[in-house]
């Protein structure tokens, strides 16, 4: 984090002082990595048309924290990333075996996860303010071990990335011509549904479940609007990625305002933008 912290220190903001407010260092390394994780998911969600499995993967997740804390786990993420994973590949398992649409099955485990987390968060009577803080996140509270564990992910999804990039476009347009060419489209999806699984837990506390969703459709679909081929919609999903995630942290550490939200806003700004240049073309 020594390196880190002396390139910081060269940027012209008063946070980036030396010495000083190494949480907000901290937060700023840990957008530079989750965003574009979640510019490379986003390509694939919203390509498969499963814009709402982030949504009820963070559902799971908040299910798994509150088993966690119910078990008196001294860190209940880790609960949640197994729960979340195996959320995963069940729905990747029943995706596989039944004919209904995505968003239908995605419909049933949500609001099943959801109801479970309310269930267990107020058993026996506690109360569920206590978990208030995962609809809103705060980044600023980031460590460095989780940065690093963030770190190691978005290295093992940009090889997934680079060795299966065209059999997973092709199995997210075309899954019937896929599989006929020997690609293993189940094997592709269940890695894809615990990559997804894996980076909404562990952002959850920071992002807020309130907005985790939409970090995963925004940059995608606003790619969508302007990309050519498929090295456009990557390259102009990772760029409008992690420019509003920088912008969207600064807004919210000048303004006061929840990160997530800031950023969530500035995906939409982007959005906007390639819009307006689509219907220009």
């Amino acid at each position: 984090m020594s390196i880190w912290y002396a390139l910081v220190d060269l940027l012209p903001f008063q946070w980036a002082e030396p010495g000083g407010m190494l949480f907000m260092k901290n937060a700023l390394l840990a957008v530079l990595i989750i965003s574009p994780l979640f510019g490379l998911l986003s390509t694939m969600v919203v390509e498969n048309h499963m814009a709402f499995f982030s949504d009820a993967l963070g559902h799971s997740a908040f299910t798994g924290i509150a088993i966690g804390t119910l078990c008196g786990f001294i860190d209940a993420t880790w609960c949640a990333v197994i729960l979340a994973v195996v959320f995963a590949l069940l729905f990747t398992w029943v995706q596989q075996k039944t004919k209904l649409a995505s968003d239908t099955i995605i419909g049933v485990f949500a609001s099943t996860a959801i109801a479970l987390g309310i269930f267990v968060s107020t058993l026996n009577g506690h109360s569920f303010t206590k978990f208030n803080s995962l609809l809103i996140g705060d980044i600023l509270s980031v460590s460095p071990g989780k940065i690093a564990i963030l770190a190691v992910i978005l290295l093992l999804v940009l090889i997934l990335w680079a060795a299966r990039l065209n059999q997973l476009a092709l199995t997210a347009v075309y899954p019937i011509l896929a599989d006929s060419r020997g690609i293993r489209t189940g094997l592709l999806e269940a890695l894809f549904n615990c990559a997804i699984a894996i980076v909404v837990t562990l952002s959850l506390s920071w992002v807020g479940l309130l907005v985790i969703n939409s970090l995963l459709v925004l940059p995608g679909a606003a790619a969508r609007n302007i990309a050519r081929n498929m090295r456009q919609y990557t390259l102009f999903t990772l760029l409008g990625a992690t420019l509003s995630g920088i912008a969207g942290l600064l807004i919210s550490f000048y303004v006061g305002t929840s990160t997530g939200a800031s950023i969530t806003l500035c995906l939409a700004l982007f959005f906007v933008l390639t819009f307006c240049l689509h219907k220009r073309r």
